[in-house]
């Protein structure tokens, strides 16, 4: 198992009488490893990166960097390279004065700061902008400028708060795999935070789902995508259609669930509980097959549904189809595979095998 860099341990942070921002993080980041907190406003992943960096103190627990509990050191004794969505740079000082500062305050000689700085603008592509001031940068120059400098004295960790928030989508996705490229390539160990799901399963080695101050699940991208672990997360992490209905039947880690709607769905039993409790069936918008009038199509599994709305996206087309109980859900379908029925006709559903997850409503317990 590679080393651990960052260990969180029993971490808690609260503001007064407040409800805490943190509750019980236990949180391990391994040396090069690119983790992401995603998770939406208010969910306690800033406030996590935050007392890493120093800038908040934590109510209770620990943090360790490299063994040594930093929880009371001063943010700039921590050794630890910041990037901020505002880019944070100095407007009278040139590019390659913004990029040597971090340098100058460590009273590193001249010669070797001219050359750090150097090699630091030419891992971010911006050879030939030091003289450079940050008003006559684009955006994304800015942000390579505000990423350099906080690689530019080899920090043991970078720390990321949402720094492509500003950019405009074609910008930010260039900027994604720029970032990305640029971890693999030097192995450095960052901690990124976002509410992009996008940006989170293009970045990361691994992503910690925040919701309330707890960390819902800790996971790869393929792993999160294809194995959440509660509702919220299979809500929150890309598109899930999730249907109510009733357990009823249960066998380890299978069970069938009565839809809403009427039909009975098999479904991976991930937290369902147990029969006759209400629940969530998750199923994804690819995995839906959408058939015609013909509901032998799709074979026994198939139920009924009418198309409401048919949206072209390029290289997808968006459905939304109606269910009997008033719901509906939403399937994808690749352009210009097969025929699809008028909207406002009939069509049937279906989805293959172990493509359903079901797990506990919270919302209607108790």
């Amino acid at each position: 198992m590679a080393e651990t860099l960052v260990r969180f341990e029993g971490v808690r942070k609260t503001y007064g009488g407040t409800a805490a921002a943190v509750v019980g993080l236990d949180l391990d980041i391994a040396r090069g490893e690119l983790l992401t907190l995603l998770g939406p406003s208010g969910s306690g992943k800033t406030t996590t990166l935050m007392m890493l960096a120093g800038f908040e103190m934590p109510s209770a627990g620990r943090i360790l960097l490299e063994g040594r509990d930093i929880a009371h050191t001063a943010p700039h004794r921590r050794g630890i390279g910041v990037v901020f969505q505002s880019y944070a740079l100095f407007p009278h000082m040139t590019v390659a004065e913004n990029v040597a500062f971090p340098l100058s305050v460590r009273s590193i000689g001249r010669g070797e700061r001219d050359e750090r700085t150097r090699k630091a603008l030419a891992m971010v592509r911006l050879d030939g902008f030091a003289d450079r001031r940050p008003a006559q940068l684009s955006g994304g120059q800015q942000q390579r400028v505000a990423l350099a400098r906080a690689l530019v004295f080899e920090p043991p960790i970078v720390l990321l708060d949402e720094p492509l928030g500003a950019l405009d989508k074609a910008l930010r996705e260039e900027m994604q795999l720029e970032i990305r490229h640029l971890h693999q390539r030097l192995g450095v160990t960052m901690m990124y935070v976002t509410h992009d799901q996008a940006e989170a399963l293009t970045l990361s080695d691994r992503i910690a789902v925040f919701e309330g101050g707890r960390i819902r699940q800790c996971a790869d991208p393929k792993r999160l995508y294809d194995r959440p672990a509660d509702a919220f997360v299979a809500g929150f992490v890309g598109e899930n259609n999730l249907l109510p209905g009733i357990v009823a039947t249960r066998e380890g880690d299978d069970c069938t669930v009565r839809l809403a709607c009427g039909p009975v769905v098999s479904a991976q039993a991930v937290d369902c509980g147990g029969v006759g409790e209400r629940c969530l069936v998750a199923i994804r918008p690819e995995r839906i097959a959408v058939a015609g009038v013909d509901a032998a199509d799709l074979g026994e599994r198939a139920m009924p549904a009418t198309l409401q709305e048919a949206i072209f996206l390029g290289d997808h087309v968006r459905l939304r189809l109606g269910l009997g109980d008033g719901g509906e859900v939403l399937a994808k379908r690749p352009t210009g595979i097969g025929t699809l029925p008028e909207p406002g006709g009939p069509a049937s559903i279906a989805w293959p095998e172990g493509a359903a997850f079901a797990f506990r409503d919270a919302a209607k317990q108790g």
